[in-house]
């Protein structure tokens, strides 16, 4: 496992890569308020049989903090400028929420780099653009502590009540992901989010998709993923036990259904 610090044309980005370098390439893109720890379960599990590329999305983690507003093709660009920097021609695509909708960006705009695509607990239209702009306002306002506040919230958000009682540890680690998070990142992504939606676009994707829905999830439904699974031709959609980072509250399930869809052939 190596963390390293990539150059390029939009800014400096923390990445990590695990697995053989020959094997094929599977990209991890976090969610809003996490970095790219919260993929190490699944990095470790498929290292294994792919190049597992992680990497902090622009504004978060140890990757650039530019000044905001941020958008997704900005955010999507900076995942093709990844790609570029390795030298990766294709790589199959795993996003959680916000990294989800990264991934649906590549989908319509850069499917030829895309060999299969997972959206992870998110939407082709993520909340509204009132509460997102109120959002990074507020953590604009108020710095480091609006973010700790966000911090104390999150596990509302993120876990399961069961879940989050039964495994505090998960649940603090995450929490300190997001007090960590850079006011202006955070901000930005927020207002990235705010003026996301690719509702209308998605029906032309044509790279094999994979929806995962937590069945708790009450930031992005099922029926936020069942809307995308009815718009992309031959989408697939596999429900797992969880709320909002369903990769940290149901790994099992989470790594079987991610696992059978990208298998190598």
């Amino acid at each position: 496992m190596s963390t390293t610090t990539l150059q390029t044309p939009g800014g400096a980005f923390c990445v990590r890569l695990d697995g053989p370098a020959d094997a094929p390439v599977l990209v991890l893109s976090n969610s809003l308020g996490t970095t790219l720890e919260m993929w190490d379960a699944q990095a470790a599990r498929f290292a294994q049989t792919h190049r597992v590329l992680r990497y902090d999305t622009r504004g978060h983690g140890g990757s650039v903090v530019s000044p905001g507003p941020y958008t997704f093709d900005q955010l999507g660009g900076d995942v093709l400028a990844l790609l570029d920097a390795l030298g990766i021609e294709r790589a199959s695509f795993c996003g959680i929420s916000m990294g989800g909708f990264t991934g649906l960006w590549l989908g319509v705009h850069a499917p030829g780099r895309l060999n299969h695509l997972v959206v992870a607990n998110s939407a082709a239209k993520i909340g509204t653009a009132e509460g997102w702009t109120s959002r990074a306002a507020l953590v604009r306002d108020t710095g480091a502590a609006g973010m700790a506040e966000l911090a104390a919230s999150s596990p509302g958000r993120w876990f399961t009540a069961a879940f989050a009682a039964a495994q505090p540890a998960v649940v603090q680690r995450a929490q300190g992901w997001i007090a960590g998070i850079a006011p202006e990142g955070y901000a930005a992504c927020c207002e990235a989010l705010a003026q996301a939606d690719l509702r209308s676009a998605i029906g032309g994707i044509t790279v094999p998709t994979l929806l995962i829905a937590g069945s708790a999830d009450p930031v992005t439904t099922v029926a936020d993923a069942q809307a995308m699974q009815a718009a992309i031709a031959g989408a697939q959609l596999a429900e797992v036990p969880a709320s909002h980072l369903s990769n940290l509250e149901a790994p099992e399930a989470f790594d079987a259904a991610l696992a059978r869809f990208v298998a190598p052939v």
